[in-house]
């Protein structure tokens, strides 16, 4: 998990639902085959949710998906 541990850490200071976002992380990651089945749930959730939400997971996204 430290992929997920290290983009949760890196998105803290700029996500409003901090702890929200870390359940549904943590979660998703559980149920997930694969990393990009992970990514699919994410995207998923994004497409349901409401701002500010919406937002704080688009930049755990983009902080998981970089290099």
């Amino acid at each position: 998990m430290g992929k997920i541990e290290d983009a949760l850490f890196e998105t803290r200071p700029y996500v409003e639902y901090w702890d929200r976002l870390k359940e549904l992380v943590e979660k998703l990651w559980n149920e997930a085959g694969s990393e990009e089945e992970f990514i699919k749930r994410i995207k998923e959730e994004m497409a349901k949710a409401e701002e500010p939400f919406k937002t704080d997971l688009r930049i755990f996204l983009q902080k998981f998906e970089s290099p």
